[in-house]
């Protein structure tokens, strides 16, 4: 497949509604935006192809992403995925690129997450965005992991293009402080349903 161009965005957040942030909360996204082979075809077409770039994908955008972000593994605390489809292609193929695979290509690259990675697809005209919901690698309810980014790429996707992204993140979100559940309270609130407490 051919990758028509990169996009990496990097934020680093200092302060949030008056409190200072140290270290600074640093954030990547990096998207590719290439041709999607299935575009225009049958609904019910192989997604092998997809599924298996991929993991190809996965692999050299985190490579792109740590060295970018200037982390080793063990500094990151959250992660993300999305892919936007271009309007002559389906659903399913941006599908295809963020559920199956792909978050095994980030975990094999980072050497962490037991935790699934919030990720979504949708259709649209370039220019469409997308929202990153980052969540936490290790912990499930690391509440103060979960966060959000919306991105666009203005000339992306074409009709027959695909943007994939992934985004990883050092640390909670600045302020972050709604401590929730641990996963005992959970499990325990789970076993009563079944118990009829």
């Amino acid at each position: 497949m051919t990758i028509r161009k990169t996009v990496t965005l990097v934020e680093e957040i200092n302060s949030e509604y008056g409190a200072r942030s140290s270290p600074p909360l640093r954030r990547v996204a990096i998207a590719a935006v290439f041709d999607n082979p299935l575009a225009g075809g049958p609904a019910g077409a192989d997604l092998k192809p997809l599924i298996e770039y991929s993991l190809e994908l996965g692999a050299s955008l985190t490579k792109t992403a740590l060295a970018t972000l200037g982390a080793n593994p063990g500094q990151l605390r959250a992660y993300t995925k999305a892919a936007l489809v271009g309007i002559g292609g389906d659903l399913e193929h941006g599908a295809a690129m963020i559920h199956p695979r792909l978050g095994m290509s980030m975990r094999r690259a980072i050497k962490r997450g037991r935790v699934i990675i919030p990720g979504h697809a949708k259709v649209g005209p370039p220019g469409t965005s997308v929202d990153l919901i980052y969540g936490p690698l290790d912990e499930g309810w690391d509440l103060d992991a979960f966060d959000s980014t919306p991105v666009l790429i203005h000339d992306a996707p074409r009709p027959h293009e695909i943007v994939l992204w992934i985004g990883y993140a050092t640390g909670p979100r600045v302020n972050a402080r709604c401590k929730g559940p641990d996963q005992k309270e959970v499990d325990a609130l789970v076993a009563s349903f079944t118990s009829g407490e």
